[in-house]
């Protein structure tokens, strides 16, 4: 009897470890605080403590289930944080879950997400990009999802997530591809019901090579969803290619109807990674040629240097130096070092 209740006990015990297996919730995020002084073009001198020089800080929970058969469901909960006041959110008003609120299941047919997510353009711009998702010093991410400049119109209008979206990314195609499909409801009253966004965007690597882009369409704000006036469009292509003592970066893209209709952008960007010691030197130029209907053509010029210093393979520091031009205004040089943290 004894025995019996022994091997049933191990039974039950075996059976609980096999589930738990099967299932698991993360919590993870990113801490970044830099301290500088920050000046955009036309803009005025700013010496502050910032959060998220290099990446935006955020706090998230995220878990997956496995079903069987190749299939998987999963969660995922972020919400942005500002460091430098303990401020939720990327900004004042900015939605509590901005990073990531839905569900997924994933399968040998690809996989599908309904919830807000990342936006068709996020991905492909990190990717492409040595400065990767830096929204304070990231040439290429300044002139598409930032409005830091007077007079400067972003390329990217409908933010870099996306509320009431559906998603269906197929499986790896071709040996390295992957095609999103993107569909963002409007859940708005009435006539404005019919707005929408739409997007396609993609990715590929294989070896030393990679490449990403995206196309979409827009007809809604985020993360506050609301109508737009008319539809803006906006598209980009770039890749990067490890050479091992250099990784080079380079993308284009161009928009149209951002601000105003028949306005239209189109943005240029280069740079590099290069290994250094326990770090890498890093360096990023972006050109965006932005022009009103009837009015001549304006130029905005940002480069960005810097040095990322890994401390462990968690936790790095890094300084950095970004020079920013605007035709018809003062040009801006920032200057600032930070620290981040990854758990």
């Amino acid at each position: 009897m004894q025995k019996n209740t022994v091997l049933c006990t191990f039974a039950l015990l075996m059976a609980s470890s096999t589930a738990m297996a099967q299932s698991s919730v993360t919590i993870s995020g990113t801490a970044d605080v830099y301290v500088g002084s920050i000046q955009y073009a036309g803009t005025e001198r700013q010496g502050k403590v910032g959060s998220g020089g290099l990446t935006t800080s955020w706090l998230g929970f995220s878990g997956t289930e496995d079903l069987g058969n190749g299939l998987k469901a999963g969660f995922a909960f972020g919400s942005f944080l500002r460091l430098d006041s303990g401020s939720p959110g990327r900004f004042n008003g900015d939605t509590v879950y901005a990073r990531d609120a839905n569900v997924s299941l994933r399968g040998d047919f690809g996989g599908i997400k309904l919830g807000r997510s990342s936006a068709p353009n996020f991905g492909p711009s990190l990717q492409v990009n040595p400065f990767g998702v830096s929204f304070t010093f990231s040439p290429l991410i300044q002139h598409m999802d930032m409005n830091s400049v007077p007079g400067y119109t972003r390329t990217a209008q409908a933010d870099t997530g996306w509320s009431n979206q559906v998603v269906y990314s197929t499986p790896k195609l071709l040996g390295g591809l992957t095609l999103n499909l993107h569909y963002q409801f409007s859940n708005l009253p009435d006539a404005q019901d019919s707005k929408r966004n739409v997007a396609i965007s993609g990715s590929f690597s294989q070896g030393p090579l990679s490449l990403a882009g995206f196309y979409e369409q827009a007809e809604l704000t985020n993360p506050n969803v609301n109508a737009r006036p008319f539809q803006t469009s906006d598209w980009m292509l770039g890749g990067s290619y490890d050479f091992q003592v250099v990784k080079a970066f380079l993308s284009y893209g161009a928009a149209e109807d951002m601000a105003a209709i028949d306005d239209e952008a189109d943005t240029v960007q280069a740079g590099v990674s290069i290994p250094v010691g326990a770090g890498k030197f890093l360096a990023s130029y972006a050109q965006t040629g932005y022009q009103l209907p009837a009015t001549p053509e304006q130029t905005r010029k940002t480069l960005t240097l810097g040095y990322d210093h890994a401390l462990s393979k968690r936790t790095d520091v890094y300084a950095i130096v970004m020079h920013d031009r605007f035709t018809g205004t003062d040009s801006g040089t920032s200057y600032a070092v930070g620290l981040r943290h990854h758990f």
